[in-house]
């Protein structure tokens, strides 16, 4: 199927229309028309190769929000019409411990990425969301619920889940005291999600003008970083910390806020290693955890658990010809908080 996209067709160029075909629809697969895709920081990286050497055309977008159009002749998940989201990964082994667990995520020969990466076939270029038409095998996808209004559910399928998953497996719950670094895309679902979960939740973030709105999330507590009096006045305070921020910082300040057995889980991703120092982890048996996106079972319970408690992520929808001004207030943090395409303008 003919399909149009925007792609970077090199490393560190504008993102521009790109037209290209999609395989043929198989047994086990469903096509769906792209209503939304999310604009994902990761994708900047991607396309300005700062993260290893990317192939090109690359048509970014792993934040994919549509509605079925056609179903091969063996597929039981979806039906034409039904709601449908696709995330970080199109494919994964299928056989090995993880994947038969539900973590295909940590897939033992790799997951394959919706875009920037050759198929299981090893010769088809993955091409992502930013384009008006895809692709998928049925066990890859999930259903969104009927209830949620796409443009705001396309984050979820990146942004939330890679939030929603450490906060559900390091049990943040009633009586736990969490901490969000950073009141971004990532982390701004991090606060919704502990909230729900029934935690005390507090950001802390280097920008005060953030307070507003981490409280109108749900928030309960704001605490500006700018002050480095803030470490030691909470000394010992968080059960969990969600580390959302990617830029580069003393870890060990925050390892400071950590109560005995607590946890600081990285999420973002720094420019470079963090330096830590081994007493901040021995005083008080504290640990550093690290989680990556999840499972499609993890994927679908996240969107059903959207779907109960009216969460969405808080978006800026914008026309394709606007994506490259899109990455360069992203890049600044200019966006409240997650730029979403409307694929009907490609």
């Amino acid at each position: 199927m003919n399909t149009r996209s925007y792609a970077a067709m090199a490393a560190k160029t504008d993102l521009v229309p790109f037209q290209f075909d999609r395989r043929e629809i198989g047994a086990h697969d469903v096509a769906l028309d792209i209503l939304f895709s999310g604009i994902c920081h990761s994708d900047i990286h991607q396309v300005n190769e700062e993260w290893g050497p990317a192939l090109f055309p690359m048509v970014p977008g792993h934040e994919i929000a549509g509605v079925v159009t056609k179903v091969g002749s063996s597929v039981s998940k979806f039906k034409v019409g039904d709601r449908i989201g696709v995330g970080v990964f199109v494919d994964s082994c299928r056989t090995c411990d993880n994947c038969k667990a539900g973590l295909q995520q940590y897939c033992a020969e790799s997951m394959t990425g919706t875009y920037n990466g050759l198929e299981r076939d090893g010769k088809t270029v993955a091409m992502g969301g930013y384009s008006n038409y895809f692709v998928i095998n049925e066990d890859y996808a999930v259903h969104i619920p009927e209830n949620l209004p796409l443009e705001g559910v396309a984050p979820l399928l990146c942004a939330g889940i890679t939030l929603y998953s450490p906060i559900k497996h390091w049990n943040v719950g009633p009586g736990k005291k969490v901490a969000v670094m950073g009141l971004g895309g990532l982390g701004h679902m991090g606060v919704k999600f502990s909230v729900a979960m029934g935690a005390e939740v507090t950001v802390l973030s280097h920008s005060p003008s953030k307070e507003k709105d981490a409280l109108a999330m749900g928030a309960h507590h704001f605490v500006s970083t700018n002050d480095s009096s803030v470490f030691k006045k909470h000394e010992k305070e968080f059960d969990v910390i969600l580390n959302t921020v990617s830029a580069e910082l003393d870890i060990n300040q925050y390892l400071s806020l950590l109560r005995q057995d607590g946890t600081l889980v990285v999420i973002g991703l720094p420019g470079k290693p963090y330096a830590v120092e081994v007493g901040a982890l021995l005083n008080g048996r504290r640990s550093i955890g690290g989680s990556m996106i999840g499972g499609i079972p993890e994927l679908q319970e996240m969107l059903d658990f959207c779907g109960n408690h009216n969460i969405v992520s808080d978006v800026e929808v914008i026309k394709a010809d606007y994506i490259n001004t899109a990455y360069t207030r992203t890049v600044a943090s200019d966006v409240k908080y997650r730029f979403v395409i409307d694929t009907s303008t490609i």
